[in-house]
């Protein structure tokens, strides 16, 4: 069993987290975008955000799953959202990494009513989500990627990322597994090679690329260990701030065992605590 000190340091608020549930953050494939946002027992200005995206191989899953998450840190003074995005058998890429960047507009246009910093925002996301995490990390300077599913007016932007058992290459292979097979429905079948480098967090790293915490088991037959080493090798090579915590012995999604899943919210509230 995991050791954990959830907010290590830090401060547990007494009090009700405040839910807002289907909050419609703007419009993606013609119909409307929606998150959950969590808001801090005390009514406080300038708070640090992050925004948690769910996981399930692009073509499941919804904003639910990282609801847990969600809760915790924001009984440490996190304004926190989880978001929905167009999955694949609904919009091939670059729909979902569209939907995520209009996610993080939305909270930096509605700073002031949610009591954020617009400055101190961050993303975290598990599997396909932890790869929306890392390309949202580094693509906000490109249209492409952006879309128009509202609060254009603002910047992307954010300040420090966690991906858990994260793929970092979305690769083209001939024999396909279910997470190969995933990427082909993710990619569409007329995607090259250029398209499936362009959709890799790992083509993206450089000496601006903001801290970064991965997270992932030993044993994952899913996502392979690899895609979160070589990840941070190319971080460390470009002298990124950056940490790498490897779970002994543990399978994809592992999180889902609710010690292990207040483990990882305490790396990612210390880890967020120290770069929001």
């Amino acid at each position: 069993m995991p050791f954990f000190c959830l907010g290590r340091n830090m401060k547990i608020q007494q009090g009700r987290v405040s839910i807002k549930e289907g909050i419609v953050i703007g419009e993606g494939g013609g119909r409307s975008l929606k998150a959950d946002i969590f808001l801090p027992p005390l009514e406080e200005k300038n708070r640090p955000a992050v925004l948690f995206i769910h996981g399930g191989g692009w073509i499941e899953g919804d904003r639910s799953q990282l609801r847990g998450y969600g809760i915790l840190l924001a009984r440490l003074g996190f304004v926190c959202m989880c978001n929905s995005y167009r999955l694949s058998n609904e919009s091939i890429w670059p729909a979902q990494i569209q939907d995520v960047n209009c996610a993080i507009r939305y909270l930096r246009a509605n700073a002031t009513d949610l009591g954020l910093d617009p400055e101190r925002i961050g993303v975290s996301g598990n599997s396909a989500g932890g790869h929306l995490s890392l390309m949202a990390a580094a693509t906000n300077y490109d249209q492409i990627f952006e879309g128009e599913g509202g609060s254009n007016e603002v910047s992307s932007e954010i300040k420090a990322v966690c991906a858990i058992y994260p793929p970092t290459t979305i690769r083209q292979l001939e024999m396909l597994n279910p997470l190969e097979n995933a990427f082909l429905m993710l990619m569409g079948k007329e995607a090259k090679k250029e398209d499936f480098d362009k959709a890799s967090p790992l083509n993206y790293v450089t000496e601006d690329y903001p801290p970064c915490m991965l997270i992932h088991g030993s044993t994952d037959s899913v996502v392979r260990l690899k895609d979160s080493t070589k990840f941070y090798e190319k971080l460390i090579e470009f002298n990124r701030p950056a940490s790498l915590h490897i779970f002994s012995e543990e399978e994809h999604a592992f999180d889902g065992e609710p010690d292990y899943g207040r483990a990882i919210a305490d790396l990612q509230a210390l880890f967020f605590k120290k770069y929001l």
